[in-house]
């Protein structure tokens, strides 16, 4: 599949370069160079250059390159460069240029376990780390050790390991929310959308089954159903809870979930995404925001902003920020706020209006006046680009889903504590006026 993994810094200097298949000039790492990194016209991840395909992904301050001379799934490519990505933060903390110059042996050594002969093999951190170690590598490994490597390296369950044993054992299950909108001047929603994963972080003992279970009138759509869109529209008007796009981790047993909806796994140890899935319909937004500008001649704009909670009073919403765009040839601004603190910041030419905690059902409104230079007789139109905003909510979800059990099956029969937490974050929120 691939030919070769590259590890550029901003520069453009090669900080890693492992070449799996002949056929490949160590000069392939220039032609990267010259053709992406130099070149600022370039902006799509993936560059075919007669018979050579580049497929990359900028992390901090890297870039991480895949090199393939064949007819390649791109998808399965990106899939595997963002495994990198995962498995530096693992044993790193992140995976930056200084990280790699500090771990440049354990790199290489990753490199060769994850692949072979430019087929991806074992990606799984809780596995690799068994025999590859930041401490130091152990020159003995017993027989029995070795064994159990190579069963959880080659068994069914690649994720997880035998004889786990915690004190306590608890699970934690975090489900984020990004919500998107784009709002019209006159108020009607052009777009809303929320992008949302359910995290998990499992501490529990032996080998247990996890049974999860999300909204009673939960629909899981099909694109290949031609009546699907009007179906979807009339059951989330009826109150159901539709997710399209899902996606899940490999634990679960997709079988049994497409028979009864149930989603029923062995968790791995530790931390991990269970899901990933979209919402399109019936979206809850936490935040109605009024926008009315006014341009008086071409001395003066004044502004009137109003943002309303729509959730409930007990829930309350922090990092609250909205960015009012200003004129370009803007001199001074004066502004008054019923909430928190408003500062105009020449930098991005916008206000930023802040507002730490913001109480559910409240209503705050700005209000100000932009100055602008009258002696710029050469100006373009002001483009009147929209309002941002910025927010993070906790225990309240935008697509309107919700974890109605957690149950834990293992031999021994223990008890387990779980955790739900639920956190909506702005995506691209944006009103125009």
């Amino acid at each position: 599949m691939l030919s070769a993994i590259l590890l550029y810094n901003q520069k453009g200097e090669v900080l890693i370069s492992r070449i799996y298949r002949d056929g490949l000039r160590r000069s392939i790492s220039d032609l990267f160079r010259i053709q992406v990194i130099s070149n600022t016209d370039v902006r799509s991840p993936v560059l075919t250059l007669g018979t050579t395909t580049f497929c990359h992904v900028k992390h901090e301050n890297i870039y991480i390159v895949a090199v393939s001379r064949q007819n390649a799934d791109v998808a399965l490519i990106f899939e595997f460069l963002y495994k990198i990505v995962a498995l530096g933060r693992a044993y790193f903390g992140k995976l930056d240029e200084e990280a790699i110059k500090n771990n440049f042996t354990l790199i290489y050594e990753l490199l060769d376990e994850v692949m072979d002969f430019g087929y991806a093999q074992n990606t799984e951190t809780d596995t690799l780390k068994m025999y590859i170690m930041t401490e130091g590598v152990r020159s003995e490994i017993r027989a029995e050790e070795s064994r159990k490597i190579t069963m959880q390296a080659t068994g069914a369950m690649s994720w997880r390991r035998d004889n786990i044993k915690y004190r306590r054992n608890e699970v934690f299950v975090d489900v984020f929310e990004d919500v998107n909108l784009l709002m019209s001047a006159t108020g009607t929603v052009l777009r809303a959308d929320v992008a949302g994963q359910i995290i998990l972080r499992a501490f529990l003992s032996g080998m247990p089954e996890c049974k999860f279970g999300l909204n009673d009138r939960l629909l899981i759509d099909r694109p290949d159903d031609g009546n699907s869109k009007s179906k979807r529209a009339a059951k989330a008007a009826a109150g159901s809870v539709t997710l399209e796009d899902c996606q899940f981790h490999q634990c679960v047993r997709l079988g049994r979930f497409d028979a009864d909806r149930t989603i029923s796994f062995i968790p791995p140890d530790g931390e991990f995404e269970l899901m990933k899935y979209r919402a399109t319909e019936n979206i809850n937004l936490p935040f109605t925001v009024h926008v009315l500008v006014n341009e008086i001649g071409r001395t003066k704009v004044e502004y009137q902003v109003a943002v309303k909670a729509t959730f409930g009073a007990k829930l309350f919403a922090t990092n609250v920020v909205l960015k009012i765009p200003t004129p370009l040839n803007t001199a001074s601004v004066t502004t008054h706020v019923t909430q928190g603190k408003a500062k105009y910041e020449p930098s991005e030419n916008a206000i930023s209006w802040k507002i730490s905690r913001f109480t559910g059902g409240s209503e705050y409104v700005f209000s100000g006046e932009a100055e602008l230079l009258s002696s710029m007789t050469k100006h373009k139109t002001w483009s009147r680009p929209p309002v941002a905003m910025q927010f993070s909510l906790m225990m309240f979800t935008s697509s309107g889903l919700l974890v109605r059990y957690l149950k834990v099956f293992e031999k021994s029969n223990y008890s387990s504590v779980k955790w739900v937490r639920y956190v909506v974050r702005a995506g691209s929120y944006e009103i125009r006026f």
